[in-house]
């Protein structure tokens, strides 16, 4: 049964629509809706190469495609026949590209089709009874192969991001402490020649004085 959908934009991973009631019944969505938008920041980092990847998590497991700059990802039970799962995306991906298309690659906030729930919630039942006559065809399709598309852990997916994100963020960190201690160096580099030639200065400033004083009085 489908529990998610979510659909991004893969450049920058801003979310563009998602199902508005979906979830209801899963625990945790919250985590999972987060994860999901994890796994869209790696896409949109060039962490994950894979235009087609089922990915597993807890008693549920994520399928997404990516066609267009635009991914679709879902969230199914384990159970869920995977062909299904992937014939859905494909439905909603020739709807959201027949009336969106166009405005893609200009959305500039978050959810900006958000009205494409409408399609998503009437696609969706439509898929959610494996036993109708629809979808027992659908799974005996046997040009529409889902075989070859790689299944992973979650974990080891976003794993990839945590562990480049901590690199940046230790050269970031490097790089930052590197200036401070230039500053502090320049710093020492000042008090120590102010030590070396304050009392020279005082010494030629005390003789100019009494130069100076001297004059006067004469």
């Amino acid at each position: 049964m489908v529990k998610l959908t979510m659909v991004a934009r893969v450049t920058d991973g801003l979310p563009l629509a998602e199902g508005l009631d979906d979830g209801r019944d899963v625990p945790d969505a919250d985590f999972y809706k987060q994860q999901a938008k994890s796994l869209f920041k790696n896409l949109s980092m060039g962490q994950i190469d894979a235009s087609r990847m089922s990915v597993e998590t807890g008693p549920y497991i994520f399928h997404y495609i990516i066609e267009g700059r635009v991914c679709y990802l879902t969230m199914c039970d384990r159970s869920y026949p995977k062909k299904l799962t992937f014939q859905y995306l494909e439905d909603l991906k020739n709807e959201f590209e027949r009336v969106n298309g166009s405005q893609i690659e200009t959305a500039a906030r978050p959810y900006a089709f958000i009205k494409f729930d409408t399609f998503i919630q009437r696609t969706k039942k439509l898929y959610q009874d494996t036993r109708t006559q629809r979808n027992i065809t659908k799974l005996n399709d046997e040009l529409y192969e889902v075989h070859q598309i790689m299944t992973r852990n979650v974990q080891d997916v976003l794993g990839v991001g945590e562990k480049l994100d901590q690199v940046s963020q230790m050269s970031s960190r490097l790089t930052s402490e590197s200036r401070i201690y230039a500053d502090k160096a320049r710093d020492l580099n000042r008090q120590a020649l102010i030590r070396k030639w304050a009392p020279v200065a005082i010494v030629i400033g005390v003789v100019i004085l009494l130069f100076w004083a001297k004059n006067k009085i004469w």
